[in-house]
């Protein structure tokens, strides 16, 4: 091995993935330890790590490309030693100089004056916080001054970020491809309407509420379903260039907040709602009438209350047919769907909102190939059949769907273009749809 080009020597390292076997690797001969530091660029340490200084400081020089560095102390407890703290992360700041990408997972000891480390990492594109309980909007402030190339940043569980400057100083600075705030009790989602003109060019954008106990009830609050939070701009920003959308576990009424997003994303491809309350069909119109580009859509709806004539309320889903007409004439490029329907009875299929008929206008309207449905109680054998004919579909998965039966899988086998399927907690489908499956020769992942 010692005689082999150093060329030769880099290329096969290239080729091996694993860390244990690069680890191995490095053992055989000093050239190939000293080459495969060299090109080591991610190392992911936590538990077992010595915290020293001089420590860190030759592991630094062992690995002296290192891009991407993920420090995890998941699971730790004080019998494991010491986590690393400021000075460790400091010394891994100030002299991993190549350093672009920084995970810090459940980092007790690390707090606002650590993170002010980061400034140092002048490279630094990447910043991920998850659950750091010391962290609070100081020291992410410091982040957004210092590292003048951040492009992405996670907050992951950071309960002690609160105060937004940070936000609007990275809004200003406009850098930010990608944000995902995640159970981080002190942001709201109308804090990040504070962005301001940083919108404009973020390409990915996630935000989740911490869940409440009871968060997937309907609650007393009843809801306007007319309600129109796109016809007027009231928030003065744009977000054209925004890619994948996520929303989870937030209230848009009576302050509308990150809701008039969905208005004005021309270039959205990915959407995800989570139980987000008091949407309506307008939502969803105003959406599709601006993402033409759209390519999947994930629904995930539980039971909330709406106004109807004489004072009276109705509960059901946020949505009706109106919204699936609206995706079906406007997103022609829609390949995945994903529908759950959480809390609804399969005696109450009107819960629902959705009826079968408006769904498969959808279904027949654009090019799906992978279909996800959770308590669909409108789908039945007919529905199935309907499906049988769908040209691109290659997946479908179905989940505690009551009304199909052995008759609705016999359709679905002859669909020539389905791959995989997959059947859960589907009563009213026996062995004997199973073995119709089985002669039609597809792939069938679970029942």
């Amino acid at each position: 091995m010692e005689d082999l080009p150093e060329a030769l020597v880099t290329e096969i390292i290239k080729k091996i993935t694993r860390t244990s076997d690069l680890n191995s690797l490095s053992l055989v001969s000093k050239q190939l330890y000293k080459t495969e530091g060299n090109q080591r660029g991610a190392i992911r340490v936590g538990s077992g790590l010595c915290t020293a200084t001089e420590a860190l400081t030759s592991l630094c020089a062992r690995f002296p490309n290192l891009r991407k560095v993920e420090i995890d102390y998941s699971g730790w407890i004080p019998g494991h030693g010491n986590q690393l703290d400021n000075k460790g992360l400091f010394v891994f700041s100030s002299q991993c100089s190549s350093l672009i990408d920084l995970t810090l997972s459940f980092c007790s000891y690390i707090d606002d004056s650590g993170l002010g480390c980061l400034a140092y990492c002048k490279t630094s594109v990447s910043l991920r916080l998850i659950s750091a309980p010391q962290i609070t909007s100081i020291g992410l402030f410091s982040v957004a001054v210092g590292c003048t190339g951040l492009s992405a940043l996670h907050l992951i569980d950071c309960e002690k970020i609160g105060s937004v400057e940070w936000l609007e100083y990275l809004g200003m600075d406009g850098s930010l491809y990608e944000l995902v705030v995640k159970n981080c009790e002190g942001i709201n989602h109308h804090d990040l309407l504070k962005f301001g003109s940083g919108w404009m060019k973020l390409q990915k954008f996630e935000f989740e509420k911490k869940r409440e106990r009871f968060d997937r009830l309907p609650g007393d609050k009843v809801y306007d379903p007319l309600y129109d939070a796109h016809s007027m701009d009231i928030y003065d920003f744009c977000c054209e260039s925004l890619k994948d959308l996520r929303l989870a576990h937030i209230e848009t009424w009576p302050e509308i907040g990150l809701r008039v997003v969905l208005g004005k994303c021309k270039a959205l491809e990915n959407l995800c709602l989570q139980y987000v309350r008091a949407l309506n069909d307008n939502d969803i119109i105003a959406l599709s009438r601006s993402c033409s580009n759209l390519k999947s859509i994930s629904l995930w709806l539980n039971l909330q209350r709406y106004y109807i004539d004489d004072g009276y309320c109705e509960t059901r889903m946020s949505f009706t047919d109106n919204c699936l007409y609206a995706l079906a004439q406007n997103c022609r490029m829609l390949q995945t769907v994903d529908l759950k329907f959480e809390g609804c009875f399969s005696g109450w299929p009107s819960e629902i909102g959705f009826t079968q008929k408006g769904f498969l206008v959808l279904i027949q309207s654009c090019p799906i190939r992978v279909l996800v449905l959770n308590t669909a109680n409108f789908l039945d054998d007919e529905g199935m059949k309907a499906l049988s004919s769908s040209p691109h579909l290659e997946t479908l998965e179905l989940i505690f769907c009551p009304a199909v039966t052995d008759a609705g899988i016999r359709f679905i086998a002859q669909n020539l273009c389905l791959r995989n399927l997959t059947l859960r907690v589907c009563h009213g489908v026996t062995d004997v749809g199973m073995a119709e499956l089985g002669r039609e020769h597809m792939l069938v992942f679970g029942h």
